[in-house]
């Protein structure tokens, strides 16, 4: 976690960089905040998104999704992702790298996604707790006898979660608990789901870094799966 956002401040503050701008300055409907230059204001959003792995969990949610994942690709099984929003987003992108690692994946909602079954696995979220979409499609994986694997920061609260087969816990903020300041006062750095949501990509970056290792995949192997119809 700690070298994805160094790399990402590497990149920010490099002076050959096509972002690498000396600074900015952020606007609020009643004040200007002091001009921060984008390296400590990349290092302030790794800082808040990292402090999400800190909190200790019970299972650890990089351990629920690698053996869910694991156990799926035994079986010869398919991937299903589903969510909403930029939380849809996060789950797309993780599609696209399980494909280029040789699992058979799919985005529910595209047109060449095929029935569920079994032996498949759905990866849903709900950030918030449910939303009444992936409460329905949690539904029917669960009737097609698939497995249901839910990420949510609100377990205990989450109308999918009696759908689950097993939960990953992200405890991070989500629009559940946005209250659009910090303890202090202060204006949040990132509003409404933007922790959870980057929480979301930063972890799946580290289930791809660890199934690249347990499915034995080299990286010419995932190159070679990328389209060459771009």
């Amino acid at each position: 976690m700690a070298l994805t956002c160094q790399k990402l401040e590497r990149v920010i503050s490099s002076p050959t960089s096509s972002i690498g701008v000396a600074a900015v300055t952020v606007e609020t409907p009643t004040s200007t905040m002091t001009t921060t230059s984008m390296a400590a204001l990349a290092s302030q959003i790794c800082d808040q998104i990292s402090s999400v792995f800190s909190q200790p969990t019970t299972h650890p949610p990089l351990s629920v999704i690698v053996d869910e994942l694991s156990a799926a690709s035994s079986r010869k099984g398919r991937v299903f992702v589903h969510g909403v929003g930029r939380e849809g987003l996060m789950l797309k992108a993780l599609c696209m790298r399980l494909f280029h690692l040789g699992l058979r994946a799919h985005c529910v909602g595209d047109m060449t996604t095929p029935h569920i079954s079994s032996n498949d696995l759905l990866i849903a979220s709900a950030g918030p707790g449910g939303f009444a979409t992936v409460d329905a499609i949690c539904g029917i994986a669960k009737s097609s006898g698939a497995r249901v694997l839910l990420l949510t920061a609100h377990p205990e609260s989450s109308s999918a979660a009696k759908l689950a087969s097993a939960i990953a816990y992200i405890p991070a903020q989500t629009m559940a608990d946005d209250e659009g300041e910090t303890s202090g006062g202060a204006v949040a750095l990132l509003p409404m789901g933007s922790v959870y949501e980057g929480a979301m990509f930063v972890l799946f970056e580290m289930v791809v870094f660890k199934l690249t290792e347990i499915l034995g995949q080299s990286p010419e192997a995932v190159r070679a799966r990328h389209t060459n119809l771009e």
